[in-house]
């Protein structure tokens, strides 16, 4: 009895193994499929776009006029982001499917909103008509640090189901600005 004890326990063992090293292998490749990008890479690659485009343009008269167009939309990013209270720290992409006029994307974000952060992960279905583009969020999911709060819990499971990212984003910035008013009014009684 005492060697049936032993084998099962050795068998389970080998089983948590292996599946070990599915699980690790299966991390790997989603690790070289995605790409990460935080702040600081991003700026990284701006300015490493800015060291390369000034030196290619030193002849070219256009170079100013490029310049502007980039400080403009850094300038209005940077408005955006102070404006919303949103900093994404991080995204990723990844092709699902693609045909001649049917593309799938998988999309991940992570960010914050004030104090409170926030992962999406959502597929984005493009679809190429003769004349135009459209696209439509499906499989959205998000998860956020909202306590035990049930309003945000059923906010949250609403935006889901319609997949409307616009009304997430607007009730995100507006709830996580009267929670950091809360929390410091709290914090000021204790």
């Amino acid at each position: 009895m005492d060697n049936s004890i032993c084998q099962v326990y050795e068998d389970e063992i080998q089983s948590l193994e292996e599946e070990i090293k599915f699980l690790a292998e299966k991390y790997e490749d989603s690790q070289q499929e995605s790409t990460f990008f935080s702040d600081e890479e991003i700026l990284m690659s701006i300015k490493s776009f800015q060291r390369e485009f000034q030196g290619e343009s030193k002849g070219h008269e256009f170079s100013s006029d490029l310049k502007a167009q980039l400080e403009s939309l850094e300038t209005d990013l940077s408005f955006l982001m102070k404006f919303t209270g949103i900093q994404f720290t991080s995204h990723s992409k990844k092709t699902v499917e693609k045909t001649r006029n049917r593309t799938v994307r998988k999309h991940r974000l992570s960010g914050n909103c004030c104090s409170l952060s926030f992962q999406l992960e959502f597929q984005l279905l493009e679809v190429q008509n003769k004349e135009n583009v459209s696209a439509v969020i499906t499989d959205l999911s998000i998860i956020m640090e909202s306590g035990e709060d049930s309003d945000v819990s059923k906010f949250v499971s609403s935006t889901e189901e319609h997949g409307n990212l616009l009304t997430f984003f607007r009730s995100l910035s507006s709830y996580a600005e009267w929670y950091e008013h809360r929390r410091c009014t709290f914090l000021h009684f204790k």
